[in-house]
C-alpha cells in the first residue's frame, strides 16, 4: 500500500523535512512521530425526485488512502516539526449522466469522472509552551470556519493557525487562509462566499480569510466561545457559543448548546445576517432525546466561505443548513448507543428537521424538510476488529428548490497504525 505514488510522495517529503533539523535535536522528534493509514470505501448515490431535473441521478464508488503523518518536535525552547498528508481517490464505478460534478466523490461533471486525484499537503509546525504556530496544509474546525471531511477524501484549506493554550481552561485561536482544495479535486482555489439559496449579491473571490477567537471553560460544566472572521471584500462576522452540561443522576445530563452569529458586508456584497440556533439534549443511558431551533433574521442568509466548508450552525445537517433569508427551523433527534444493552460498537442516530418563512421566486411562503438516519457498526474483536461501517440516508424536499433529494451513502473504513 506504501508503494503508491502519492504514499511515496508523501513520505519523500516528510524526510526530507527531517534531514533539515539538526541530528542531535531528532529525538523526540521521531520518538513522537505517529502516522497511520486510513482505507475509505465509499458508496454514494443521490436520487434526484423533482420534475425537469437536468441529471436523473448521481451515482459513484471510489477508494480513497488517506495517509496522515504527524511528528514529534524537536527539543529546545522551542521545538519544530512537520506533518505530511497523502490523499489518494481512485474511481470504482462511475459512467455517463451519474457522475457528481465534482462536488460529490470524484473530479469530473455530469457527463464522467476522473479515474483518480490525488494531493500532497505539508504542514510547518513550531511549540513554545503550550502554543503551536501551524503553517501550510490546515484543515481547521472551529465557529468560523470548518473544513468537511463527509465525502470520500477532506477538503484542506492553505494558510497558517496558532492555537496557545497558555492560560489553564482557555483556548486561543487565530488564523489566515488564502486557498482551498476542495474534496473531490486536486487544485487549490481561492476562496469565496456561499450564495446558495442565501439571497447574497455581489460575491466576490477572496484573496484571504481570517479569523480570531477561542473558548474559555467558566466552570467544569459551562464553556464559552467567540470568534471574529471576515472573508476579504465579502462579510465580515462576530460569532458566540455557550455550551452547558448539566449533570442530572448517574447516565443522565443535560446539554444546552446556544450559538448567535451576526453578519455583515465588507464591501462587494449585501450580507446582513442574524443567525440564532439553540440545541437541547437529554441524555439517559445509551438514549440520546434532542430538541434544535434555528432561526435567520435580515436581508439575508447566513454566511459562510463556499466549497466544502461545514457552517456552525445547529441545523445544518446531511444535505441542508436551513439557513435561507428569514428561515425559521426546527428539530428533532435520537441517538442511541447499543453498547448500553451490551452490543458495543454499534450506534444509530435519526433526526428530522423542517424549515419555513423564507421567501422564494413565484412561492408565497418557502417550506422545506430533512429526514436522515445514520445506522454504524465498528467491529470490536477478531480478524475485523477496528473496521468501521456505515451506512447514511437522508431525504430532503422543498417547494421553493431545485432539489428534491433521496440519497444514501455507504462508507466501511479501515485505519492501518504505521508507526
Amino acid at each position: 500500500m506504501l508503494k503508491t505514488p502519492i504514499a511515496r510522495g508523501v513520505a519523500l517529503a516528510t524526510l526530507g523535512a527531517t534531514l533539515v533539523i539538526p541530528t542531535l535535536a531528532q529525538a523526540a522528534f521521531i520518538e513522537d512521530t505517529k502516522a497511520n493509514l486510513e482505507l475509505r470505501n465509499f458508496y454514494f448515490n443521490r436520487d434526484f425526485r423533482q420534475e425537469g431535473a437536468s441529471q436523473s441521478k448521481q451515482e459513484e464508488w471510489a477508494q480513497g488512502f488517506l495517509l496522515r503523518v504527524e511528528s514529534g518536535y524537536t527539543e529546545g525552547t522551542v521545538g519544530f516539526g512537520v506533518d505530511a498528508l497523502g490523499l489518494l481517490g481512485v474511481k470504482l464505478d462511475s459512467g455517463a449522466g451519474r457522475a457528481g460534478g465534482g462536488s460529490q466523490l470524484l473530479p469530473g461533471d455530469g457527463d464522467s469522472a476522473a479515474d483518480d486525484f490525488s494531493e500532497v499537503g505539508l504542514t510547518a509546525k513550531a511549540k513554545l509552551s503550550n502554543s503551536v504556530l501551524k503553517v501550510g496544509t490546515l484543515q481547521p474546525k472551529n465557529m468560523a470556519i470548518a473544513t468537511s471531511d463527509s465525502r470520500l477524501l477532506p477538503a484542506v484549506t492553505r494558510g497558517a493557525q496558532l492555537v496557545s493554550n497558555e492560560i489553564d481552561g482557555l483556548t486561543l485561536d487565530f488564523g489566515y487562509l488564502d486557498e482551498i482544495n476542495n474534496r473531490a479535486s486536486s487544485d487549490y482555489e481561492d476562496l469565496s462566499v456561499n450564495t446558495s439559496g442565501k439571497s447574497i449579491t455581489g460575491a466576490a473571490e477572496a484573496d484571504s480569510f481570517v479569523f480570531l477567537g477561542g473558548q474559555y471553560k467558566l466552570t467544569k460544566d459551562l464553556t464559552a466561545g467567540y470568534y471574529y472572521s471576515n472573508l476579504e471584500d465579502n462579510y465580515k462576522q462576530h460569532a458566540v457559543n455557550l455550551i452547558h452540561v448539566l449533570p442530572i443522576a448517574e447516565g443522565q445530563s443535560l446539554k444546552t448548546d446556544l450559538r448567535y452569529q451576526r453578519s455583515t458586508d465588507d464591501g462587494n456584497t449585501n450580507v446582513d445576517n442574524k443567525a440564532f440556533g439553540a440545541m437541547v439534549t437529554y441524555s439517559l443511558s445509551g438514549h440520546s432525546f434532542g430538541v434544535g431551533y434555528q432561526k435567520m433574521s435580515g436581508d439575508t442568509g447566513f454566511a459562510y466561505v463556499g466549497g466544502n466548508i461545514d457552517p456552525y450552525l445547529v441545523n445544518y445537517v446531511q444535505i441542508g443548513d436551513f439557513a435561507q433569508a428569514d428561515e425559521k427551523s426546527w428539530q428533532a433527534r435520537y441517538d442511541f448507543n447499543f453498547a448500553a444493552v451490551g452490543i458495543p460498537g454499534l450506534t444509530l442516530m435519526t433526526r428530522y428537521i423542517t424549515g419555513d418563512n423564507f421567501d422564494r421566486a413565484g412561492v408565497s411562503e418557502g417550506k422545506e424538510w430533512e429526514r436522515d438516519t445514520d445506522l454504524a457498526y465498528t467491529f470490536q474483536t477478531g480478524a475485523l476488529k477496528n473496521l468501521n461501517v456505515k451506512w447514511r440516508n437522508a431525504t430532503f424536499r422543498s417547494n421553493g428548490t431545485a432539489n428534491d433529494l433521496d440519497e444514501n451513502r455507504l462508507i466501511v473504513s479501515y485505519t492501518i497504525p504505521l508507526m
